[in-house]
């Protein structure tokens, strides 16, 4: 596996599109839910000022991410991260984050932060009044069906706050950072 700036040609963006649609199919199925909603997102992640990094195993894409600069570049966003369903749980996404922490570093970004959605019930923080004792609840988390904030955990980001009712009453977003340099 090598991982390398995402091929601008269109047989990759299709795989890279087609890998969207896949791979939140199960639990987030609205992000990107058709070739033309994909096909969308991957264009913006390879526009100008913005990061857009692939696993590929040959001409075959085992996952991408993307990353995205704010703050005059101090602090990026990563956004999306996509790994094959059949290859998941082998390294691919931890490499890419690392990968990617180490690109928004050498441009001079400080932090990288995610936005990590419960729409779900996924976590203990979905279905309940996160107003009522935010930090208490956020110190708490637990993970019920294996919401995604453990693997970015595991890859030393923190919960830096929640955006309550972000997606509908009791559907909050998981805010994660990390710092990288």
């Amino acid at each position: 596996m090598r991982i390398v700036d995402l091929p601008s040609d269109a047989a990759t963006i299709q795989q890279a599109a087609a890998l969207l649609v896949e791979g939140f199919r199960v639990h987030w199925p609205a992000a990107w839910p058709d070739m033309g909603s994909a096909l969308a997102e991957v264009h913006e992640a390879l526009a100008p000022g913005k990061l857009c990094r692939a696993a590929l195993d040959g001409d075959t894409l085992l996952g991408w991410v993307g990353g995205i600069p704010g703050y005059g570049g101090n602090v990026w966003e990563l956004h999306p991260l996509v790994v094959r369903p059949d290859r998941q749980r082998r390294g691919i996404g931890r490499a890419l984050v690392a990968d990617l922490e180490a690109q928004v570093r050498a441009r001079g970004g400080l932090t990288l932060w995610l936005g990590s959605d419960d729409e779900d019930a996924m976590t203990s923080l979905s279905g309940v009044d996160l107003y009522d004792d935010l930090p208490g609840q956020i110190a708490t988390i637990r993970n019920l069906k294996g919401h995604p904030f453990e693997f970015y955990r595991k890859c030393g980001f923190v919960v830096a706050g929640v955006v309550p009712d972000a997606n509908g009453r009791g559907k909050p977003d998981i805010l994660m950072a990390k710092r990288v340099a």
